[in-house]
């Protein structure tokens, strides 16, 4: 029986700082396009520089974020990033215009950005190496349950009060997640390791070269994921399916919620490949469903079958990139798979809108379930198959 402890003070402070964290971000991916147009008489192609302004401060901070936290410490880091994210959100008050609008939203990107880099590699730092799997499934449902929560919450926000009250509850869960982090002590060993210094400037102390096979599968499938969240209920709204759409995460996140205790304890017992690869199948499943809606039931079926799929696939693969590194570089391999996985999410959606416009959703969503065991064979290749070899010379060595 596993008597290594997993639900430490530490742990709640660190996956509520993350809670609240996306709690904001997502609050506010789903209401500033109404702002932008409402409020500041904005177009659709603004809308889509708000949210991409936001991503690409994000993805460019990664790999700097990445070597901090291991030259300056992982508290450092997350106090600055914390303050960084909480300073910037009550400046949403003052952006009346679209340009400090513009602004404020790279500068807020750069906070998100270090932020989830280092709540991440932290995570890893407290979870038990025994229960790793286990720990970050459960580090990453926080950020599942702020996916639901934040845009059912923002929306209800404006449509009965107004973006003053909005931004105010924002700049409240930006103090939390700040204050959420004060209470965070690190290991002594994560203490050693961030205090570890390189004399030069390379490429090495940006990125994670043993971190970057299972980035590139995280990112090839992030870029598919993309569609669910630039798509899908625009897709929705063309089917007269709008009151469901709204149900589509819900459904998403009660079902990683329910698989959540299973999969992290086999993903440590049995290893990676017995949950990604059925994992790949779900979510290839849930992307063919969408691709044949007709009905609610069928819409939040497919959610359920994505939630299983890709929902479980994220922290699977984000704890094999920590896996792969040793502990001083956590920090820098957390950045390299954010880094790719973000670029695949940013690089989706522009070039599958275009896929969109030309073949339409229901074909977007059937060539993406395709695209997805084409990507589960390049996990396959990248990684898959390395980890079974050890895993039989394991066996060999054992008998």
């Amino acid at each position: 029986m596993n008597t290594q402890k997993l639900w430490t003070k530490e742990f709640l402070g660190i996956s509520f700082s993350s809670f609240f964290l996306f709690l904001t971000f997502y609050i506010l991916l789903v209401t500033l396009p109404i702002y932008t147009l409402d409020e500041l008489h904005g177009n659709e192609q603004e809308i889509g520089l708000i949210v991409a302004i936001f991503l690409v401060s994000a993805v460019l901070c990664r790999p700097f974020s990445g070597r901090w936290i291991e030259s300056l410490g992982r508290k450092k880091i997350l106090l600055i990033s914390m303050i960084l994210f909480f300073a910037a959100t009550p400046f949403y008050f003052l952006a009346k215009s679209f340009v400090v609008l513009l602004m404020l939203r790279f500068f807020h990107g750069i906070g998100f950005g270090m932020a989830t880099t280092v709540t991440g590699t932290i995570a890893a730092d407290i979870v038990p190496n025994e229960r790793r799997g286990e720990g970050m499934g459960y580090f990453a449902t926080f950020m599942n349950l702020a996916m639901v929560i934040g845009p059912f919450l923002g929306l209800t926000v404006i449509h009965y009060s107004s973006f003053h009250v909005l931004f105010l509850l924002c700049s409240i869960f930006a103090a939390l997640a700040l204050g959420c982090a004060l209470l965070v002590k690190l290991p002594a060993a994560a203490k050693v390791h961030s205090a570890v210094q390189r004399p030069k400037l390379s490429i090495h102390d940006f990125f994670e070269k043993r971190a970057l096979p299972i980035s590139l599968s995280a990112g090839s499938l992030s870029f598919a994921y993309s569609s669910i969240l630039s798509f899908i209920s625009v897709y929705a709204k063309g089917l007269g399916l709008v009151e469901a759409a709204s149900f589509f995460f819900v459904v998403y996140a009660a079902a990683i919620i329910l698989s959540r205790p299973f999969t992290g304890k086999w993903f440590d017992r049995y290893g990676e490949n017995f949950i990604i690869y059925p994992s790949i199948l779900f979510f290839a499943l849930g992307m063919f469903v969408l691709s044949i809606v007709h009905s609610a039931p069928l819409l939040l079926a497919a959610g359920a079958l994505i939630g299983l799929g890709y929902g479980t696939l994220v922290p699977g693969l984000q704890t094999v990139a920590l896996n792969s590194a040793p502990p001083h570089r956590r920090g820098i391999a957390t950045a390299t798979f954010f880094t790719v996985f973000d670029s695949g999410i940013g690089s989706g959606s522009f070039l599958l809108g275009l896929l969109a416009a030309a073949a339409g959703y229901s074909k977007l969503y059937l060539y993406l379930s395709i695209y997805i065991l084409i990507m589960g064979a390049g996990y396959h290749l990248l990684h898959g198959r390395k980890k079974r070899k050890a895993a039989v010379e394991e066996e060999k060595i054992s008998a």
